[in-house]
């Protein structure tokens, strides 16, 4: 079975018109999460990562596996007021408004080569923010990995300066 038949569609969530791509399909099946993991690692190997930086909460899933598989450490990206000590902020564009998203101030060092990770590519804009902040702290923005690409939303334009890699793309 193929990694793209294990996510399941749940039409009209979080709102009417929208199919939303579940990843808790795959993460259950032991083969599933297995290969996704081994294929996101295939794509970082021999890259020099020091960092991976997952996003609030999905890219926290894979992206920490990913960073053991690695040895390198882990760095969450949050939303507003999740974090503990002191912190930066980048705000993006929503199609109905802003939002913004907070790292620790003392998670990358300067020269880390960071691997971003998080399970959906949609638009684009909340993973410019988080390559904003990793860029603000002095590190290097490596690679950027998903699990899921919607690739009619083109969220790949907002991030072409960057290595962009998806496992699964559904194009419609």
């Amino acid at each position: 079975m193929s990694l793209k038949d294990l996510i399941r569609d749940v039409p009209n969530f979080p709102k009417q018109g929208i199919i939303f791509k579940d990843i808790t399909t795959l993460l259950k099946s032991p083969e599933g999460l297995k290969n996704a993991l081994n294929e996101l690692l295939e794509l970082a190997k021999d890259k020099g990562i020091t960092k991976v930086v997952g996003i609030e909460s999905r890219g926290f899933i894979l992206g920490g596996a990913l960073a053991d598989k690695l040895g390198v450490g882990f760095v969450p990206i949050r939303k507003p007021g999740k974090l503990p000590a002191e912190t930066i902020s980048e705000s993006y564009t929503l199609e109905y408004g802003t939002d913004s998203i907070e790292i620790h101030k003392d998670a990358i060092e300067k020269g880390d080569k960071v691997l971003l990770h998080d399970d959906l590519l949609a638009t684009g804009g909340t993973m410019e923010a988080a390559c904003r902040l990793v860029e603000k702290l002095g590190g290097e923005v490596v690679q950027i990995t998903f699990l899921i690409e919607l690739s009619f939303l083109n969220g790949r334009e907002k991030l072409k300066k960057y290595e962009v890699k998806s496992l699964i793309t559904f194009q419609d």
